[in-house]
């Protein structure tokens, strides 16, 4: 697998061996030795995976500690814009973001590290999304930052007129006003 740095250097993009042939394909999605020797060094504790239609908005969401998470995601179908935004408040790209479009074609992975926010809108008609976390999920411990916060200049690919939106997503704080990460 090849391991390509994204604009901040903790944040990962994975991109697997593809081993194709008549039958279909094969790749290693995970492997413990290969990502650690890539600095990439977490236990996943869960799994999760969702499926969504176009224009789903899912963001922007963290744990507050002790339950902040890493994460690996991957799209098993479609295509997402994905998102990671620096909240380690003493990081040199604090209020940075990272986007990459993940697809079921293309089999990239995006590593994003405990001290992040991450959110992904659907640009495909469906996309179905997996991740790996490093810490189970709180409900209590979840915390969100307005996806479109104009501070933040994201452009999610998709026009307004037609994300699809949690209420929740709708009501999280303007990145100057969120809790961030130590």
């Amino acid at each position: 697998m090849t391991i390509i740095p994204t604009a901040i250097p903790d944040v990962k993009i994975v991109e697997p061996r593809i081993f194709g042939d008549a039958r279909g394909y094969f790749f290693e999605s995970w492997n413990q030795k290969a990502f650690a020797e890539a600095g990439i060094d977490c236990a996943w504790l869960q799994d999760n995976e969702s499926k969504s239609s176009f224009g789903v908005l899912r963001g922007l969401h963290y744990q507050a500690a002790p339950y902040t998470q890493a994460k690996l995601v991957r799209v098993i179908s479609g295509a997402v814009l994905d998102v990671a935004l620096d909240i380690r408040k003493n990081s040199p790209t604090f209020g940075k973001h990272v986007s990459v479009v993940l697809s079921g074609d293309n089999k990239r992975q995006l590593f994003i590290p405990r001290g992040f926010a991450h959110g992904f809108a659907v640009l495909s008609e469906e996309a179905t999304f997996a991740y790996k976390c490093d810490n189970i999920y709180m409900p209590n411990a979840e915390r969100g930052i307005a996806f479109d916060d104009p501070a933040l200049g994201i452009d999610w690919q998709v026009k307004p007129e037609t994300w699809i939106l949690s209420d929740k997503d709708r009501r999280h704080p303007r990145f100057a006003d969120a809790e961030y990460w130590e």
